[in-house]
């Protein structure tokens, strides 16, 4: 059994930073990618980011430039360090693990941003 757990959201002002941080736990055979998502109040779940366990990546049009994803395949973990933030950033973020016979996703991290 696999459990995707997601940490490092909080509250920050417009122009701030924060890093999310990923991990699968449980019985990984082989990582094939891992990726963020997040879900704003009354809007669909949409794509942030995501890398597969060779470094490959790919970013939303409205984070590039301002967020990276990065893959320690080691810890099963990545990471979305998050820079000029502003409140459209607010939603709940969700991490995907895809893996031999897995594709699991984590409860969420809140991020608010204020202006």
């Amino acid at each position: 059994q696999v459990r995707v757990v997601e940490s490092g959201g909080g509250l920050v002002q417009a122009g701030g930073s924060l890093r999310l941080t990923c991990t699968a736990f449980g019985m990984i055979f082989r990582l094939d990618a891992m990726g963020w998502y997040r879900q704003a109040p009354r809007k669909e779940r949409e794509l942030v980011a995501t890398i597969t366990s060779g470094g490959s990546t790919a970013y939303a049009d409205s984070v590039k430039g301002r967020f990276t994803i990065s893959i320690d395949n080691a810890k099963n973990t990545a990471y979305l360090e998050m820079n000029r933030l502003n409140p459209e950033d607010t939603a709940v973020y969700y991490c995907n693990v895809v893996a031999t016979r897995t594709d699991k996703w984590g409860q969420g991290t809140q991020v608010t941003v204020s202006s």
